[in-house]
């Protein structure tokens, strides 16, 4: 009975969390799957203003040009649709941050001063990403943007343009500038992962004449594989979640050149005001965020 009473006694620990999750996570997303199908989640409030349709409102989403534009992918052009943003989003920036983070915080840790240029670059995490987005916007301006302005200085004032203005450039200028926005992220992770690597282990190479290339590649990147596997997770669920930037850049164009999937869940629900599609955007995203957790999960927790 002392035993059934002590296991009854930790389980009410955990009653209060529970209830939280259930108010703030578990409720709002079988109400956002709900409403999804265009059926009131709450009884005697008509939000939706219509009947159950079924599976009507996925089949609008999937076949939409704002979703994936067939022309676009045809022709290589822009724009091919929010879900192929994304995709070109996570193809472009998880390479680029993961590489110079690994690099950065490599090189960090032998330059004199190394940790007060780390806390300059880990300033894009600080920054609001509303703030970053018009930083991104300034970026890449014709008259007053810095990209600009280094073009200009090699010689190559031909190119130059306001970048995020034009479709087909507009998505890449956002990207390029998430670089910078994350980079200092995957730097400082990287940074804690490098300081578990014991020393010995790299003065020994050394001593054994490896060259940089190999210290990297046979020591430091095989060391940091749970590292690596964080970051890539971490770096891909913001990736498609992207918002801020893109709303406070270009709100998505021009003509939908920059559109991604949670701009189009806000377009639906605060532009068109039509709450059972922005819903099912939502349902989408999280049914496109759920392996790339499961996996994540299930990779930390076998330690591989």
């Amino acid at each position: 009975m002392k035993a059934r009473g002590s296991i009854l006694s930790k389980f009410s620990f955990l009653i209060p969390s529970f209830i939280l999750i259930i108010i703030f996570v578990i409720y709002p997303i079988v109400a956002t799957i709900i409403l999804s199908f265009n059926i009131n989640p709450v009884p005697g409030i008509d939000i939706t203003k219509g009947k159950p349709i079924g599976a009507e409102n996925y089949y609008e989403v999937l076949l939409s040009f704002k979703f994936i534009n067939r022309h676009g992918l045809e022709t290589l052009s822009f724009p091919m649709g929010a879900i192929i943003h994304n995709i070109i989003w996570i193809a472009l920036h998880l390479p680029l941050t993961i590489i110079l983070g690994l690099l950065l915080a490599t090189l960090f840790q032998h330059v004199k001063g190394g940790s007060i240029i780390r806390s300059f670059i880990f300033l894009g995490m600080v920054i609001p990403m509303i703030v970053g987005g018009l930083l991104i916007q300034f970026s890449f301006d014709k008259d007053l943007g810095v990209v600009n302005l280094f073009l200009k200085i090699t010689g190559l004032e031909w190119a130059a343009r306001s970048w995020t203005i034009y479709p087909n450039t507009a998505l890449f200028s956002l990207i390029l500038g998430s670089v910078w926005l994350w980079t200092g992220f995957t730097v400082t992770i990287y940074s804690a992962g490098l300081a578990s690597i014991p020393k010995e282990t790299i003065e020994a190479a050394v001593v054994d004449g490896a060259d940089f290339k190999t210290i990297l590649f046979k020591i430091i990147v095989p060391q940091l594989k749970p590292v690596t596997i964080t970051v890539i997770a971490m770096t891909i669920l913001w990736d498609l979640k992207i918002f801020d930037i893109v709303y406070a850049s270009t709100l998505g164009g021009p003509g939908g050149a920059s559109m991604v999937l949670a701009l189009l869940m806000y377009d639906y629900f605060a532009r068109v005001q039509n709450y059972p599609m922005a819903a099912t955007v939502a349902t989408i995203l999280t049914i496109v965020i759920l392996p790339v957790v499961v996996i994540w999960v299930r990779m930390i927790t076998r330690g591989k």
